[in-house]
């Protein structure tokens, strides 16, 4: 988990993160809504892929990114237990 905590780190991954809610995107779209090169905003995914909280599926060109809604859960309990004490 120590990885999706880095991951989280940065706010434009967590933009990305909160686009991803909604619905599943394309890598164009996602970049569409910042304005960050491509290769950084390819870069962001990687980082969050890398740390288990989104997914990717590939399908012919194209590359599919959705949110791992079990990491994202696990992350939200952590977060929860630790705003009780």
């Amino acid at each position: 988990m120590r990885d999706a905590w880095s991951a989280l780190a940065d706010g434009t991954r967590r933009e990305i993160l909160t686009l991803l809610k909604s619905r599943p995107h394309t890598a164009g779209e996602i970049a569409d809504q910042f304005s960050l090169s491509a290769a950084t905003v390819s870069h962001h995914l990687s980082v969050l892929k890398e740390s288990g909280l989104i997914n990717s599926n590939k399908r012919a060109q194209t590359i599919i990114y959705s949110l791992n809604s079990a990491a994202v859960k696990e992350i939200s309990s952590a977060v929860s237990v630790w705003s009780k004490k």
